[in-house]
């Protein structure tokens, strides 16, 4: 009966050390950081370059501040906005970019933006949608 009793010790030992074991959390944090600091507003990718005047539509501004692309945006849920897609690096654009932490050229109005070629609608969240205009 000695080796029945140290069985069911050994049992009952490794039962209670399963019920004690810290259960390991299935939560997963990311950290975004802050929103890059550009003057026109910035890709909707990484590694999230300033974009160029004109890349973005005016609809992209609210009293001249960029309402966010990606993981910053913070727009409407529903929202709509055109981007000249040739001035992106996916499609081949190489030309001058601001930097972060420039400020906009006080002739470069966000409200209106002179001879604005938007080619695509995206939703904020870098998905195209919509229709082109």
């Amino acid at each position: 009966m000695t080796g029945f009793k140290l069985v069911l010790l050994t049992a009952v030992a490794g039962c209670l050390m399963m019920a004690t074991a810290p259960k390991a959390a299935a939560q997963v944090a990311v950290e975004i950081g802050v929103a890059p600091d550009c003057p026109y507003g910035y890709y909707d990718v990484a590694p999230y370059d300033c974009a160029p005047y004109g890349y973005y539509g005016p609809e992209w501004f609210t009293g001249g501040v960029f309402i966010g692309a990606g993981q910053w945006f913070h727009g409407p849920d529903n929202f709509q906005g055109h981007v000249n897609n040739r001035l992106h690096p996916e499609h081949g654009y190489t030309g001058p970019k601001p930097q972060r932490g420039e400020k906009p050229e006080s002739t470069k109005h966000l409200d209106k933006i002179d001879h604005f070629k938007g080619n695509e609608v995206r939703d904020g969240r870098g998905h195209v949608s919509g229709s082109k205009h």
